[in-house]
């Protein structure tokens, strides 16, 4: 399941509303979770590390997830709407990543001007939310090719990028545009790779925008990881974690391709102190394998 998949499905149930109404499951009774063992908060210069809400709340509701990412020693749970970052907040943590608003998707985004209508207004709206939070980082999308050429998803999604970077520079909330593979996740995606979001970050000009560094699915498409981090550092904004094939945890044991301490030393070494965002999707026990998780990306 990925994450626009895991999106329709809770917006299908209502659990978007309702997610702080419902039972807590085995996997996070509210004593088990009162009960785990806190974890060293990081040392001073090591990266922080945050969590995919999506990936984890439809089997543990967001108060108890946010407990326990609290007693995990996480800083922050990302990718929610407004109406959830009180609740991530309450619990200690930062929204390090808020959500775009519903005129945005992967597949509709700022890649053609008849969406810029819609998008302009309510992303302006919703740049004013996140600082009003406290939300450092807003996500967004360049939208599928249907056609068109990548020459021209460049001129158009920065002609609609910099009807909003200003605002964004006045808040302080930087606009993320996340790179996504469209071989196997999210076919015909045009951000799908790091050179044409780099020439985009170019183009729009702004340190207020740049990319979300999605690092399974830039291995999907385009691997040399390392290499491509550094020397792309200045425009990543923003990181993401998975294993490779799957999309799930990435364990010593587990059958993937990504060795994700060399990975996490190389973004540390690039001078980037901000969150990495744990986005893998647990096939085992939810809590443990984002500890362990954690634990491999602690550098």
């Amino acid at each position: 399941m990925n994450r626009r998949q895991a999106l329709k499905t809770i917006a299908a149930t209502g659990a978007l509303t309702a997610l702080t109404r419902m039972t807590p499951t085995a996997l996070a009774a509210p004593s088990e979770i009162s009960n785990m063992k806190s974890e060293i908060p990081p040392a001073p210069g090591a990266l922080r590390q945050s969590v995919c809400a999506w990936c984890y709340i439809k089997k543990i509701p967001l108060p108890e997830f946010a407990l326990a990412a609290k007693k995990l020693g996480l800083g922050s749970i990302e990718l929610l709407d407004p109406a959830q970052w009180p609740v991530v907040q309450k619990a200690g943590l930062e929204c390090a990543v808020a959500n775009g608003p519903k005129s945005s998707s992967i597949r509709r985004g700022f890649n053609r001007r008849e969406h810029h209508a819609n998008l302009v207004p309510d992303f302006l709206a919703r740049i004013a939310e996140c600082s009003e939070s406290g939300i450092p980082n807003l996500i967004c999308f360049s939208g599928n090719r249907d056609g068109q050429s990548d020459e021209e998803g460049l001129e158009i999604c920065a002609e609609g990028l910099k009807k909003i970077t200003s605002a964004a520079e006045k808040a302080r909330v930087t606009l993320i545009m996340e790179l996504l593979n469209s071989k196997v996740n999210h076919k015909d995606y045009q951000c799908d790779h790091t050179a044409w979001g780099v020439e985009l970050v170019k183009r729009v000009g702004s340190d207020r925008f740049k990319l979300l560094y999605d690092i399974y699915h830039m291995q999907v498409m385009e691997g040399d990881v390392i290499r491509t981090i550094r020397e792309s550092a200045p425009c990543i904004g923003h990181y993401h974690t998975a294993g490779n094939p799957g999309r799930n945890e990435f364990e010593p044991a587990d059958a993937q391709e990504l060795n994700y301490p060399a990975i996490m030393r190389a973004i540390r070494d690039t001078g980037y102190r901000g969150y990495i965002g744990q986005e893998f999707v647990p096939k085992r026990d939810p809590l443990t394998s984002l500890a362990a998780a954690i634990k491999i990306c602690a550098v």
